[in-house]
Parts: structure tokens; C-alpha cells; sequence
């Protein structure tokens, strides 16, 4: 089974919105880590959304206000909503968490999904 499954990319205009879902198959409650990431061509990836270990979230400077990122514990799923989508946002967009388990940390990462936004 994999253990993060991205879905909900796709193409949309400037100034659209486009919201992505994470299907994750592991216990949310040894996960310390979990959100989103992004690479666009030519660059290398940045964290877009977190949840932190702290319990809190961080945007990335350039999405703030714009993204938001959201958790559904009963169907163990991760979201991202994307407001005002610019064509700078056009990447691969990756679910990511890290897993804590007998003292050892594990990162997963999904396979990604496309958006793209046309300039």
C-alpha cells in the first residue's frame, strides 16, 4: 500500500483556485511531520504548507494568504486549497510526512500531481 496518494491537479487560469487531497495510509498519530511541497521545473522543491511537530503551520512567504492547508483526522487525509493561483505556482505538487516510530524518523513522500497555471 502507498503510503501517500496525492489527487486534484490540474489545469486553471490565473486567479482560479484548485484544491489537492492527500490520501494518507499511515496512523496519523505517529506522524510528527506532514504537508505539502512543490518543484517547479528547472528548480529545486520547496516546502509549501506544514504542519509542524510544534503543532502549529507554515506557509511559504510566497503562498500566504493564498494557501491553505487542512486536516481531516477520521479520513486521514491532508488537503491543500490554493486561492489566486498566479502562473509562478506551476509545479508538481508532493504530500509529504514523517513518521515516528520506535525512535527512528521515516519521510514519505507521494508521487506528486501536476498544476499547472498558464501565463
Amino acid at each position: 500500500q502507498v503510503p501517500l496518494v496525492e489527487s486534484g491537479g490540474g489545469l486553471v487560469q490565473p486567479g482560479g483556485s484548485l484544491s489537492l487531497s492527500c490520501a494518507v495510509s499511515i496512523s496519523f498519530h505517529s506522524i510528527n511531520v506532514m504537508g505539502w511541497s512543490r518543484q517547479a521545473p528547472g528548480k529545486e522543491r520547496e516546502s509549501v504548507a506544514t504542519f509542524t511537530s510544534g503543532g502549529g503551520i507554515k506557509y511559504a512567504d510566497s503562498v500566504k494568504g493564498r494557501f491553505f492547508i487542512s486536516r481531516d483526522n477520521a479520513k486521514n487525509t491532508v488537503s491543500l486549497q490554493m486561492n489566486s493561483l498566479e502562473p509562478e505556482d506551476t509545479a508538481v505538487y508532493y504530500c509529504y510526512a514523517n513518521q515516528l516510530l520506535q525512535g527512528e524518523e521515516l519521510s514519505y513522500w507521494g508521487q506528486g500531481t501536476q498544476v499547472t497555471v498558464p501565463s
